[in-house]
Parts: structure tokens; sequence; C-alpha cells
């Protein structure tokens, strides 16, 4: 599958994409487990610690849904949300099927080392034993508050393949990093590779251009979002919570406006480095 994705990034990462949401809205709307519309956010990783393609979709999704009336919120009737092993083999089927279709239009590109797959035969075989391998999908309990929400997608959002603080040395021609071995407990490991496989590895997650990884489906489509999340608070009764306010805001009128409460902003004394420093006392000073 990674060298058929490295080919056709667009058609089998799209697809990724269409698979996993369908999977989920047909398995949440199905009354014997949720009975609801849900919406949700994907957003696409090629990438695994050690550099290697991987690719997978994170999803961030509301505890429950709306109601096929759109008239009560449903909440999930079991801890996981839905059931891991059922939206396995839904996604499974759907990503398989969208493969097949995409073959039979030919729009993938065979070449190297799976260029015999162009043969229907071949390509035939390969599919079927896609289905002998279990395909993995994975739930954790929902966040305790709408900051560790922000937090989580923070970190995946607009992050490239490898972040500065995990390269520790380059010496002219190998690139050590540091990577978190999630097959043995999470443990921290140093790996050094030889530039161009460092490259090599860095460069197989430049998406196609202007290829949207970050996508939004069900009540939270752009379309829809704005009307479906109002009834969604309603049915909840809840609303957004307003800002703070600053501690010192002040509904006075002034030139200079705090941005985040509109209070006025009070200009301090003017002072040089000197003045300040005659202000701070020395930190080895009781």
């Amino acid at each position: 599958m990674n060298p058929l994705c490295l080919r056709n990034a667009r058609i089998l990462y799209d697809l990724l994409f269409r698979a996993s949401a369908d999977a989920m809205l047909e398995v949440a709307a199905n009354p014997k487990r949720l009975g609801a519309q849900i919406g949700f956010i994907s957003i696409l990783r090629t990438w695994g610690q050690n550099l290697l393609l991987h690719p997978h979709v994170h999803c961030v999704v509301p505890a429950g849904g709306l109601g096929a009336d759109h008239d009560r919120w449903i909440h999930p009737k079991y801890a996981f949300f839905l059931p891991v092993k059922v939206l396995s083999s839904v996604f499974r089927a759907k990503f398989i099927d969208g493969l097949r279709k995409a073959f039979r239009q030919g729009k993938l590109i065979f070449s190297g080392s799976i260029a015999k797959l162009a043969k229907p035969k071949r390509f035939a075989a390969f599919v079927n034993s896609l289905f002998k391998q279990q395909w993995v999908v994975y739930a954790k309990p929902a966040f305790g508050a709408p900051s560790l929400v922000l937090r989580y997608l923070g970190r995946y959002t607009h992050r490239v393949a490898i972040s500065n603080h995990r390269l520790l040395a380059f010496d002219g021609e190998r690139v050590t990093f540091r990577w978190k071995d999630y097959a043995h407990g999470n443990k921290h490991r140093k790996m050094t590779l030889e530039a161009t496989e460092f490259l090599r590895r860095f460069t197989q997650h430049i998406l196609p251009r202007g290829f949207v990884r970050i996508r939004q489906f069900g009540f939270l489509t752009n379309t829809r979002r704005s009307v479906l999340l109002t009834l969604a608070r309603h049915l909840l009764a809840a609303t957004p919570e307003p800002p703070e306010a600053c501690p010192t805001g002040s509904a006075k009128s002034s030139t200079w406006q705090c941005p985040h409460c509109n209070g006025e902003m009070r200009i301090g004394p003017n002072l040089s480095a000197r003045q300040l420093a005659s202000r701070c006392r020395p930190l080895d000073s009781s």
C-alpha cells in the first residue's frame, strides 16, 4: 500500500478521508449503534516518529450527535462512542471498494516495484489480500475541556514531518534525531541516518499542491456548520461562554483600548535602561 500511496497520493489520501468519514457517519447513523447525525474534523498525517510512511487520519468527534429530526441531542451509549471493530470492517470495505473503482476508471499509476499490479488479475489478488489484514481504528475517551481539544489539534494541524527540537546533530553526512518508539512502551530513542536517506523519508510526506489535509464532515461541514452548531447548543441547553473581562477592564472610551475586553489601557512611566536597572535587585541579593 505504501508504494501505491506514494505514486497516487492525491487519489489515495482523498480516499482515506472519504472512506473513514463515510464509515463513521454510517455506523453512527445506525439506530443499533448511536442513531445520530454526527460531525467531526479529520486531519491527515502521513508519517510516524521514525519518518517512515504511515498514512492515517486523526478525527476529533463531539460526544454525541443530532437526532434524525434534529429535535434532540443523542448522547453515546458507550464510553468508546462507537464500536471500533465495527468501524474497522466498514472502513476497510469502503476503502477497498474505492480502490477498485479507481482502478476500473484507470486513475491509478503503477511503476517501479508495483508495475506488476497494473494487470487486472494481479491487482485483484492484491486487493483480495487486503481483506486478510486487520485494519486498525483506535478511539480515545472524550477530552475534559475545549482547551484540551485545541491543544490536541495544535499538535497536528500545521506540523511538518519532524520538528526542530527533535533534530540533535548533523555532521555533514549523517543526521541524528530523537523519536518515540510506540511499539516498545513509548521509549525515547535516537536514530542516525545518512543525509540522503533522511531527505528521502522527509520528502515523501510532501503533499500534492493544493491538497487539503484538514476537513470537516457531518454537521461540521462548511455549508451547514453555523446553523447546526447553533441548533446543537440549543438542544444541549448551552451557549458559548463570553470571553473573560480583564481584571482592570473599564467601559470608558479611550484612544488605547484592550483588544480583549475593550477596557481603557493606561500608559505607564517611560523608563530608560538605567532607570530600570536601578529598580531591579541583583539576582544574588537577599
